[in-house]
Order: C-alpha cells, then structure tokens, then sequence
C-alpha cells in the first residue's frame, strides 16, 4: 500500500469513528442556506427575503444600454447588444433584441418575461408565509413587509404588461404535484385591475410607514396605481382606437389580451385623474413647483440638475428609486464613465440625436426652426434651460480634462467638431476632442455629436473614468404624476387645470406659460413631457401608447455635423470655441444607415413572447405581428 493510500485509509476509518460517536454529525445544518421555516420565524431573515425583491430592479434605467437608444432620444455608439433588433423592427420570438430575459442583469432586465416572473414567484411566496410567520410583529414589521412585497408584485407585473400586454396572473406560489402549471394569458383589463388592486393593498399597508431611500412606500404605490391607469386609458389600451390606428391590431383574434373593451374612455380617464391626483396631495413631495413666474436661465438649469441628481431639494421629487453608493460599486454609478465625452476617457454610449435637440423649445416658448437664419447659425444660444443640463453639444463647458488631455483643451470645453487651426502661413484641418477622428479614444466617439449630460454628476472631483456616482435612478418620480394628472384633464377637456400643473413645471424650468386648448395644449404637453422626463424611460412607452411611434421612433436617427472656419485675419494655434475667431456651420444628416437604419412596424407595439416560453406554454398565444 503506498503512502497515499495510507493516508486515505486512515481518514476513512477516523471519519467512521467520529460519526458513530456522534449522530448529530449527519443532521448539521448547511451554511451557505437558510430553511424556508427558519426564514419565516425569524424578523431579520424575513425582512432580507424580502429586501432580496428589489433585486428584480437591477440597476434600474442606468444599465450602460440605456432604452433611451430604442427610441428618438438616442442613439446606442457601440455594435450589437439587440439595440438595432428593436430600432430596425427586427424583433422575433427566436430573437426579441434587447429585453429578450437571457440576461439577468443590466441591459436586458426591463422587459425580461423570465426573470420578471422569477421575482413574482418570491412575491407571492412572501407574501404567502408573511400570513402565518412565528415571530413577534413588532411595529406591525409583518403588515410593512406584506405592503413591500404587494408593492414590487405589482411593478413587475406593470412591467410585463407595458411590454407584452395582458400576461399570465399567478398570485399564489405553485407546489411541486400540480395537476396544471400552464395558466393562459389573462385580458388587459384583467391585468390593469390586478395591478390597480394591489398598489391600493400595498398604499394602505404602508400608509404612515417611514421607509428608506429605495424602497416602498405608499407615495410609491400611489404613483404606480396612476402610471397604469394612465396607459390602460391611451390610444393602445382601447380596443376600438387602437384597431382603427393599426391593421396590425385589427387583424389580432385575441384582441382583449392587449386593449380594453369595456367601459368608456373617459371612465378611464376619470379613474386615471383621481388616482393621479391622489400623488399630488401627498404633502412633502416636488420641486419648486410653486413659482408663480418663470425662474431665470440660471435657475432653470439649476432645478433640472437639482432634480436629476436628486440633491438641493430635488431629491424631493423621488418617489421611488434605485440607489448607489461608493461602498458598493455597481455599474449604476458608472454613467459618467458609460455616456461621456471620448475625450474624458469615457464610451459616449446613448448619444442624444438631433429630433431629441431640435424638440427642445426657444427660451420664448416657440419652436426651434432650422429654417429660421438665427437659429441655423446659433443652435444652442437661447434654449430652454433644461437643454443646459441635459445635454453636452460643441462648445459647452464640462470637467477639466484628465492629466494627458489637459494641455490640449485648457478652457474645458466640448468638442464635437472639424476646426481650423493656424500652421505657418497656412492652415490646417484639426478634429475635436470629442469625435470619432480625436486623438483619445477615436472609437468611442459619439457619432450623433452630442453626449448625455443629464444624470452625470459635474463634480470635478468625479472622474468619470475611474470614479463611481451615487445619483439614483428614478422608477416613479412626482413630476410623472404631474404629467399624468395634466394629461387626463385635456383628454376630459379641461384645459385651464391642464394649464395650470403644466405651468408649474415649465415656471420651475425658466419657461413661459403654455396659453393653448384642445389638441395643440396636448401637442404641448406631449412635447414637454418628452423634454423633462428624457432618458427616463418613458418616451419608449408614450410613443407606444400615444400610437405617435410611427411618426416618430420609426423615422431615421439623425445627427450634426460641425465644421469651424477661421475668420480672415485670425489666427488660432490652440482650439477652443470662440465665434469671435471662427464662423460655425451646422449641418443636420441621417445617421449612416449601415450604423443603424431605423423603421417601424406595428407589430413592435408589443414585444414577441420569446419561443421558450411558447414551447413551455401551449396555453399562451403569441402577440400579432409575430
């Protein structure tokens, strides 16, 4: 017997002796899990059961593939990730694009079928043992815990609901032994009301509950309840309007499962006002939504980055949100490094494109014109002031450079452009920093000419690069609500408190008050929402539920092209933006189709149930168009 065997050997017959000198060896428990029976009798183990559901949240919207870049917001700089799937109407069972649920975190998780329904499973399995736990209720922890738990079922059912329509209702959690696992596809109007029911459940269980940043509340679960009573009464969610607005939709045998039937609009509507209004009553919550008169520029710009990075008041406007910190980095703090300027070292991800530019409004309140000769040769002077904070164009002011670049941009300002520099007695042909043709990072060059500034914190002391944010993402926010509230007050024809909430919004952003009625009021309103509620995830959904996509996610991303000629007699050997030294022309073209050549089909209304949930299911049916 060699030495190993030996050693083997022995080991054996000492494991046997200690095991028959103790019986209890066998029955240890593991440590790397915790029974069912010992979660549900003890508070703390319960209370992170249940804390565990807000991991369905990923990183909230700051995946580093914004939905901003599946819309007329942006444009994603870098191949692949499913973007093109979605934006070209390519989408397929066999291929949904981005969301299609293969991935559990980041880019994919907002429209994930799989992972959505992995977390309602443990919703109801909380909510299901929180019934007959064995510990001690102190401070009605049980009643809290029931109203988190019938919170985040009914945001992952609202999530699944404005990306597949009417999906299947599980509210309890299955057993092993079955008889039938295989439930169908639940109307929309089933679906609305279950969602509707359980945000009522979840406001009253936590109602005078003080919770922490990032979870449930009841202003959280009231904000839900007038998202999707705000959907189930647009265009979409009506079975008449929306088969008279799409042949798509007309065509579908199972029209019930996506739009509503029964009832009246403005029964709808009617709900949806109330339930909006019931956020607005809140006290404690917005932002300088009190002015009586337009803030200044200054000001304007000010309260729009207040908001977006949830600080000096705007923090206020979150009603709930996903959170980060620096002790815990998580790609969610990493927007500055995912959507910045190539020339910080950054990867200029969701690059606004020019539609989303020209839809911001002149200071005065009237549209931006490429035809008008001021605004042709000036296109960033005079702009609402959320322009300032949303977006970084040429020539706007940003960080000091990292140490390499630093001597090569010393007044710190973007560049997005081809100049002209002085060389001897001639001229030569310099490219910005911040193109696809600068000296740093070429490929990760925004091809639109724009970069993402709102939700990047400006702190000089945030490298981007290197240094991870804490701004938090905003799921529900009061200004939603807002707009929400406005929104059904025009479509029940009263335009003069429409005007009045909607004032306050564009009062808080240095804007002049809105004066129209009827459907221009809602032309407005539908612009300024897109404008203030930008790369929130709500543009990918309104176009949807407005049934404005085809005019609008479905034309070609477009993009400017800037070219800086020194005037005669200047000489410049060092660049900076300076109209006083060049004359700036400004071309707006489509973006090159072989990068993304977008166009829309009606079937993208609703995302396709991928084809292993079809082959797991016999019972779904599949959405048209697919």
């Amino acid at each position: 017997m060699n030495k190993f065997k030996k050693i083997l050997t022995a080991a054996v017959i000492a494991g046997f002796a200690v095991t028959s000198c103790n019986d209890d060896f066998v029955n240890t428990s593991p440590l790397d899990q915790v029974s069912e029976s010992a979660v549900w009798s003890d508070a703390a183990l319960a209370e992170a059961f249940v804390t565990e559901l807000y991991a369905s949240l990923h990183m909230g919207g700051f995946s580093e593939e914004m939905q901003a870049s599946l819309t007329d917001e942006a444009s994603f700089t870098h191949p692949g990730r499913g973007i093109t799937t979605i934006t070209e109407a390519r989408s397929n069972p066999a291929d949904i694009g981005w969301g299609n649920g293969t991935n559990t975190t980041g880019n994919n998780r907002s429209a994930s079928w799989g992972q959505m329904y992995i977390r309602i499973r443990a919703c109801n399995l909380a909510l299901a043992n929180l019934e007959k736990v064995s510990f001690t209720n102190t401070n009605k922890i049980v009643e809290r815990l029931k109203g988190e738990a019938t919170f985040m079922r009914a945001y992952l059912y609202h999530q699944l609901v404005r990306n597949y329509g009417g999906v299947p209702l599980v509210d309890r959690p299955y057993a092993l032994g079955e008889a039938d696992y295989l439930a169908p596809r639940n109307t929309m109007e089933e679906c609305i009301n279950f969602i509707v029911k359980d945000c009522d459940q979840a406001a009253t269980l936590l109602n005078g509950v003080t919770m922490a940043n990032g979870r449930a509340s009841k202003a959280a679960a009231l904000a839900l309840k007038a998202r999707i009573l705000t959907y189930a009464a647009s265009d979409l969610y009506d079975v008449n309007t929306a088969k008279a607005k799409s042949t798509v939709m007309a065509a579908f045998s199972k029209p019930e499962v996506l739009a509503i039937a029964s009832g009246s609009r403005a029964e709808r509507w009617t709900k949806a006002k109330a339930a909006a209004k019931a956020v607005l009553d809140l006290p404690g919550y917005g932002h300088a939504l009190n002015l009586s008169a337009p803030a200044t520029k200054e000001e304007g710009t000010a309260n729009y980055m207040n908001i977006s990075l949830s600080r000096n008041g705007g923090e206020k406007e979150m009603l709930f949100g996903r959170y980060f910190i620096n002790a815990k980095q998580e790609d969610g703090g990493r927007q500055g490094l995912f959507n910045g300027p190539n020339g910080y070292h950054n990867w200029a991800g969701n690059a606004p494109i020019q539609h989303y530019v020209d839809d911001f409004e002149m200071m005065d309140g009237t549209k931006f014109n490429w035809q008008n000769p001021q605004h042709a040769s000036q296109p960033y002077v005079n702009r609402d002031p959320r322009f300032y904070a949303s977006i970084l164009y040429d020539g706007a002011p940003w960080k000091p450079r990292t140490a390499d670049v630093a001597a090569k941009d010393p007044a710190n300002q973007i560049q997005t452009g081809q100049y002209e520099l002085s060389s001897g007695s001639g001229k030569v042909a310099y490219f910005g920093l911040d193109t696809r043709k600068s000296t740093v990072e070429d490929w990760n060059g925004s091809y639109t000419g724009y970069y993402t500034r709102k939700f990047i914190d400006p702190s000089p002391a945030i490298v981007d690069q290197n240094t991870w944010q804490q701004v938090p993402w905003p799921a529900l926010r009061f200004t939603e609500a807002v707009f929400n509230y406005a929104e059904a007050c025009i479509e029940l024809g009263e335009d003069a408190e429409a005007r009045t909430w909607l004032n306050k919004i564009r009062f808080r952003s240095g804007m002049p008050a809105l004066t129209e009625s009827g459907d221009a009021l809602r032309q407005r309103y539908r612009n300024e929402r897109r404008i203030e509620m930008a790369f929130e995830e709500q543009r990918y959904y309104d176009a949807r539920r407005w049934m404005i996509a085809p005019t609008t996610l479905g034309r070609k991303a477009n993009i400017i092209s800037i070219t800086g000629t020194l005037k005669p007699g200047k000489t410049v050997t060092l660049y900076k933006y300076d109209p006083e030294n060049y004359n700036y022309e400004y071309k707006v073209t489509d973006l090159d189709p072989g990068k993304e050549n977008r166009t829309w089909l009606d079937k993208m209304y609703f995302l396709p149930i991928h084809r292993d949930e079809m082959n797991r299911n016999k019972n779904l049916v599949q959405n048209p168009g697919y």
